[in-house]
């Protein structure tokens, strides 16, 4: 998976991927006006995209090593915040909890400076359906 393998909404947001940790992309974003909530905080909706982002990264890079072509498309998502985001660099990464013929659950965390103390957690269902390639 690489950068251009992101949605265009990832961009318009600054949204990049910034490593591949055990075959699973890390997304991160630069703090920006684009991003910004009330001053120097983090926006609610960037963090639940970053998450979201990071979800649908981790299940497409899933689906690459099963060698499946699947569309996906999100039912729903649950967002948690625990604590502001501040005015620096921040990260998300998805973990498939299940992955089966029709639906996918798949948990999102985001940080910033310490891993252990995430900002936002996310939880998505998305089905999935044979992709016409």
């Amino acid at each position: 998976m690489t950068g251009a393998d992101l949605p265009p909404y990832a961009h318009a947001l600054g949204i990049e991927i910034d490593r591949i940790e055990d075959g699973t992309p890390v997304l991160g974003v630069d703090f920006s006006d684009r991003i910004l909530g009330r001053p120097g905080f983090l926006h609610g909706g960037a963090m639940s995209g970053l998450m979201e982002m990071a979800a649908i990264a981790a299940l497409r890079a899933e689906m690459e090593r099963r060698g499946e072509a699947m569309k996906l498309k999100p039912v729903n998502v649950a967002v948690e915040f625990m604590r502001g985001g501040t005015a620096q660099r921040t990260f998300a990464m998805g973990t498939v909890t299940r992955a089966g013929r029709r639906v996918a659950l798949v948990n999102a965390e985001c940080w910033q400076d310490d891993r252990a103390k995430p900002i936002a957690l996310a939880q998505m269902k998305i089905l999935l359906s044979a992709s016409a390639e």
